[in-house]
């Protein structure tokens, strides 16, 4: 795969259903609505253990509304806003 195909195919994991699952490839806090000041979400992400390269799983959708979601990140679970974990970018496996 070209490097511009895998550009194509990232998505935000907040945007993702129960069930998908991926591999995350970027953080990016850049255009998310939050509190926090600048760095502050992807510092609690990376705390959280959503790095580049852990595999993830959406594994709960909170009701109703379908938020929190419940994340599987390698072996642990988190939970999160749908609108922070949009920092969150995924390559679909």
């Amino acid at each position: 795969m070209t490097n511009q195909h895998n550009q194509n195919q990232r998505r935000p994991l907040g945007r993702l259903d129960k069930g998908a699952r991926g591999r995350i490839v970027a953080l990016d806090e850049a255009g998310i609505s939050s509190t926090l000041p600048p760095g502050e979400l992807e510092r609690r992400l990376i705390e959280m253990g959503l790095v580049e390269g852990a595999e993830v799983e959406v594994i709960h959708e909170g009701f109703p509304g379908r938020d929190p979601i419940a994340v599987r990140v390698d072996e642990h679970a988190v939970a999160l806003r749908r609108s922070e974990a949009c920092a969150v970018f995924i390559a679909a496996e």
